[in-house]
């Protein structure tokens, strides 16, 4: 009986197997939009439908409109609005949760030497083997767990955000409801300094040693390309 066995070929060179499967490269992307939408939510409700600027221009609209409204009305007006953009935030932050579970899933599934705890093992392994070459292995193994730090934000991000989403429904932890906020905003700067690190870094790597990141999470690259 034959065994059928999950391999990321490369149907242009039969002989070289993906470094990426389709499936990571699909949660790659998404997740980056994801969190791109969740983030630009933040900031327009940080600026644009901040309650003192949105109210402020509410309020000279009505006026010039020749509506009066008092600053209680105008307010209400003003936070409704800004509650729509959270709302957004919310559908966003479930997106982020279904993709956390699925990179779990996937993760399961994936083929042995391509699952991130095993990279992690053995650039960890290179590191402790390799004398010649150590600066590069050193950063192999620094980049691995950057990535690492970066699941464990995501982790926290979706755990304390579906707290806030659902805290009508948790209100018996109404009393941790600040310090949850106020981890989930932290780690929402974390992320940010992350993304800022990673996208310094693939344009360095780009730049400097021309190894195609960008269209090996696009097309899958090749292992030992």
């Amino acid at each position: 009986m034959a065994v059928i066995e999950p391999v990321r070929m490369d149907i242009v060179r039969p002989g070289k197997v993906k470094k990426y499967s389709p499936s990571l490269r699909l949660w790659h992307w998404v997740n980056m939009i994801v969190i791109s939408g969740s983030l630009i939510t933040v900031l327009i409700n940080a600026t644009i439908t901040d309650d003192q600027t949105s109210s402020a221009i509410i309020k000279t609209e009505l006026q010039n409109s020749g509506v009066k409204a008092n600053d209680d009305q105008v307010r209400s007006a003003a936070h409704a609005l800004s509650d729509s953009v959270w709302d957004i935030h919310k559908y966003f932050g479930y997106c982020l949760a279904g993709l956390l579970l699925f990179r779990l899933i996937l993760e399961y599934f994936e083929l042995a030497d391509q699952k991130f705890i095993r990279r992690i093992k053995s650039a960890y392994m290179k590191y402790n083997a390799v004398q010649k070459d150590r600066k590069t292995a050193r950063h192999e193994l620094t980049v691995k767990l950057i990535y690492s730090v970066f699941y464990v934000l995501l982790v926290i991000m979706v755990v304390t955000g579906l707290f806030l989403a659902f805290e009508d429904e948790l209100r018996a932890y109404k009393a941790i409801r600040h310090s949850v906020k106020e981890v989930h905003s932290f780690c929402m700067y974390l992320v940010l300094a992350f993304i800022a690190v990673h996208l310094a870094g693939v344009f360095l790597a780009e730049r400097k040693d021309s190894k195609g990141i960008v269209s090996d999470m696009i097309n899958g690259g090749n292992e030992g390309a």
